[in-house]
């Protein structure tokens, strides 16, 4: 009887995709791949070791997967991603009862890995070079079946002072751009409707390779495929922002109108200290050209508050600028003190309870901004592509153009016929629940 393998990946697509490379090796080598990883002989945590909250969950997942080990309903329980890669031989130090700390160099040595643990009973470590993690190769595609996620580039060379990932992912490194149009072909063969552009940076794509951002170029490319409805891009750092990219955006109907663009803050002297660019006027300027080319785009950012150094005054400057540009989508996280980033020595660090109150006053503005924009939807009807029938609330689910996978709101709705997961259906917005609409299919 073939090995049962489960997988629990946590964190960003982009370590989502890592993990369906993993499965698809598993799979080719002969291993059951199960759903339910507490079902499982052998389960990989695939860990996310961003921030600390998010090291956190690892953690605790990874304890709860080494107690079913010791009542001896699974067999053996593997570190992979990247707490794995950060932390290396602390992993397994501070949590013996693991079988294998597995750095992302060494990925594509799961197979052999899992099939040494079984035999000879002995913990394994293993770390190849951060390079040595492929890009190419099958995927078994963990997310619904209409949309995937598809990975234009690794590692990041950015060296935000508050960020480990460089660290942890090494340098960037963009794919060729006729491996990657070959993969999204494959994906749009096979169902795939929604495409998610990922990378650590993706108006970066392709600079180390090519010269320069190549990133236009590769949206048109991808517009050409047959099959895919919505192209979605994640991760559009505003410096790198070009007229190029946003005429191509406006132009061509398959690119949602739909930007990701985390900015962090607004006040020039912290952006400086998070070795970012510009300041709130650029950003400002960035902002109303964005809005002008790409009429009802959505735009959504990620802040930082209680950053070394942060004056009440900077705090309030950021205040300001959420509300002066009201974002259609925004997530504000306290900063979190990063082994090894050179913030984390920073000595005028905020106390924790005031970058975390920040944080809350920052959501409680973009809560009654949301509302109001909200309200505006009154009436409208919007495309919705349809991910689940919500039994509770016994109706069905989903998202617009304006709503990126699991990251932002969904729109409920009513519907006298049965709808299919993945279809696209109109629906006309009637109500309101927080950040999420409510409507009926017309």
């Amino acid at each position: 009887m073939a090995t049962r393998v489960g997988m629990v990946s946590l964190g960003c697509p982009k370590n989502q995709v890592d993990a369906e490379h993993m499965l698809y090796d598993l799979r080719k080598e002969g291993f059951q791949i199960v759903s339910d990883a507490a079902l499982s002989d052998v389960v990989i945590i695939n860990t996310c070791g961003f921030i600390e909250s998010a090291k956190q969950e690892a953690i605790d997942t990874i304890l709860e997967f080494c107690t079913l080990k010791q009542e001896g309903r699974i067999k053996a329980v593997i570190a992979t991603g990247c707490l794995a890669e950060r932390y290396r031989d602390e992993m397994k130090k501070e949590i013996p009862e693991l079988d294998a700390v597995v750095g992302i160099g060494s990925n594509g040595k799961i197979c052999d890995i899992i099939r040494e643990i079984l035999l000879d009973k002995q913990a394994v470590c293993s770390y190849g070079a951060k390079t040595e993690l492929s890009m190419e190769g099958g995927r078994i595609i963990s997310t619904e079946p209409f949309y995937a996620y598809i990975k234009i580039a690794e590692g990041c060379s950015n060296n935000c002072t508050y960020c480990a990932i460089p660290s942890i992912r090494g340098k960037y490194r963009s794919r060729r751009m006729e491996d990657i149009v070959k993969e999204a072909r494959w994906l749009a063969e096979n169902g795939v409707t929604e495409l998610v552009v990922v990378a650590q940076d993706t108006t970066r794509y392709g600079e180390d390779i090519y010269g320069k951002s190549m990133l236009p170029e590769l949206l048109t490319a991808l517009c050409e495929i047959d099959g895919f409805k919505w192209i979605r891009t994640l991760y559009c750092y505003p410096e790198r922002i070009t007229d190029e990219l946003l005429d191509v955006i406006a132009k061509e109907d398959k690119l949602v109108k739909y930007l990701d663009m985390p900015i962090q803050h607004c006040n020039k002297t912290i952006l400086k200290r998070m070795n970012r660019h510009g300041d709130r006027e650029t950003l400002t300027a960035l902002i109303k050209k964005i809005r002008e080319k790409i009429p009802n785009v959505t735009l959504r950012t990620t802040l930082i508050t209680g950053f070394p150094g942060e004056t009440k005054e900077q705090f309030e400057e950021l205040c300001e600028f959420v509300k002066e540009i009201r974002f259609e989508r925004l997530g504000c996280f306290a900063y979190s003190p990063e082994e090894g980033t050179p913030a984390e020595k920073f000595e005028d660090q905020v106390p924790l309870k005031d970058r975390e109150r920040r944080a809350e006053i920052i959501m409680e503005e973009q809560m009654i901004i949301s509302d109001s924009l909200n309200e505006a939807a009154l009436d409208s009807e919007v495309e919705v592509v349809c991910e689940g029938f919500d039994r509770y609330a016994e109706c069905y689910y989903g998202r617009s153009q304006a709503d990126a996978p699991e990251i932002d709101g969904k729109i409920f709705f009513l519907s006298e016929d049965k709808v299919r997961v993945g279809e696209y259906v109109k629906v006309k917005i009637d109500d309101t629940m927080d950040y999420d609409l409510i409507g009926s299919k017309m």
